[in-house]
């Protein structure tokens, strides 16, 4: 693997997770504010059992934390897996920045 400090499975769980649009819109609320699964069960149009599915793909990924208070579990979310999914972006970003230059040189080269 070119892209070698993040551990692959960890990188799978966290896009895994992203890939559901329900799930974005979870991550998108908990960052902005912490919220109970009972609250974000209101926000959807499924039941209150789905959406705990949901917010457990998204705890097992690490992009949100569960933490219990009394008889509600509240939801918030972890900015520093977003941060490092990002990261993963970027690189993917410079190693395609580089082929594309590489590809450039050439072409250039071939003109002269």
């Amino acid at each position: 693997m070119v892209v070698s400090q993040f551990d692959d499975a960890e990188i799978d769980r966290i896009f895994h997770a992203l890939a559901d649009a329900t799930r974005r819109d979870i991550v998108t609320r908990v960052l902005r504010q912490e919220e109970s699964i009972s609250q974000l069960a209101r926000r959807y149009d499924m039941s209150f059992a789905a959406v705990q599915k949901h917010v457990a793909v998204l705890a097992r990924a690490s992009l949100v934390v569960k933490q219990r208070s009394g008889r509600e579990q509240l939801v918030h979310g972890n900015p520093e897996v977003l941060r490092k999914a990002a990261r993963l972006l970027d690189e993917y970003e410079q190693i395609w920045r580089h082929r594309a230059q590489a590809i450039e040189d050439i072409l250039s080269e071939e003109d002269a």
